[in-house]
């Protein structure tokens, strides 16, 4: 069976649980009441009242009114965090609020939010984060190192988003979608019209960089877990540092061999192939690839992970 029919079973089960019916259901029924009600929200924001709490509002009428979370676990300032969704007192999700239209899909806002969600969630041991600024919705689960995507939609839409089951009481629990990378492609090509992120968060001492330009990230709120830079500071593959961290882990870079989990070598082989598929330097793109890509290529291969970077599945 190759993923996608694989994908398309695990999809087909989904739908098949009576949760997964009821919450979808009830997205349906009451996404017009929430969408009303969200408008009428943004036009308190018209006359000097705190925008930021202005869109914790709409989030919570999101989780409680067109969700399942019952109001007591929607818990607002715990800690640094924004809201902590938790169930039966066990800690779910960690979500950062941005003003309204401060995030609107631009991909650098979205992901300065998220490193402030990393810390915050590393901070209080919770495995999945998201994002907010009440026009869209961006959550992910913290695995292998990184951020494996669970769902991304519009809340400024007439249509409700299913897709919001994911951040349900009985979705959240359960593995993220398998095409999560469908996710971060949408991410990636939608365009937003805010210029810069927000400037909070760690960096790094040495390499300058937030957490989210290293392929391996233990813990988002412990520098010292952060392995493996790779991104720039905007996001962009770095070329000089991306195949060091492909041979820091494949062959011995200057002899210095990094210190990860075993489990995690497949995930990080897959981000980091595919910041180099950015690039076109993998050897299913061009005939000419250097020694670092193509044992990138080839233990992908041995893995059976090359579908998970798209240009060569």
């Amino acid at each position: 069976m190759n993923a996608r029919d694989e994908a398309s079973t695990a999809d087909s089960a989904l739908t098949q649980l009576a949760s997964y019916r009821h919450c979808v259901d009830r997205i349906e029924t009451k996404w017009a009441g929430f969408a009303a009600r969200r408008r009428q929200r943004l036009r308190q924001g018209l006359f000097d009242s705190p925008l930021e709490k202005v869109a914790e509002n709409i989030l919570e009428d999101l989780f409680t009114m067109v969700l399942d979370w019952s109001l007591a676990d929607v818990n607002l300032q715990v800690g640094r965090a924004d809201v902590v969704l938790s169930e039966l007192g066990i800690k779910r999700l960690v979500l950062e609020v941005k003003r309204p239209g401060t995030l609107i899909w631009h991909r650098r806002a979205v992901e300065a939010a998220l490193d402030q969600a990393r810390h915050y969630a590393a901070e209080q041991k919770v495995g999945a984060v998201a994002v907010s600024d009440a026009h869209m919705l961006y959550a992910a689960d913290v695995v292998g190192g990184g951020l494996h995507d669970r769902v991304l939609v519009a809340l400024d839409v007439e249509e409700a988003p299913r897709d919001l089951w994911w951040v349900s009481v009985h979705g959240i629990y359960r593995p993220g979608p398998t095409n999560a990378a469908e996710l971060t492609r949408l991410l990636d090509a939608t365009p937003g019209s805010v210029s810069e992120a927000p400037a909070e968060g760690l960096v790094h001492p040495k390499y300058h960089l937030p957490s989210r330009c290293f392929a391996y990230v233990g813990a988002a709120n412990q520098i010292h877990t952060w392995k493996l830079p790779y991104l720039l500071e905007n996001g962009v593959p770095d070329t000089k540092r991306l195949p060091k961290a492909i041979q820091s882990i494949l062959s011995n870079y200057r002899g210095a061999k990094v210190d990860i989990p075993r489990e995690e070598v497949g995930d990080i082989l897959v981000r980091l192939a595919v910041a180099a598929a950015t690039l076109r330097k993998l050897p299913c793109q061009c005939t000419e690839s250097s020694p670092a890509y193509c044992e990138a290529h080839h233990a992908l291969e041995q893995l059976g992970r090359l579908g998970d970077v798209r240009c060569c599945s």
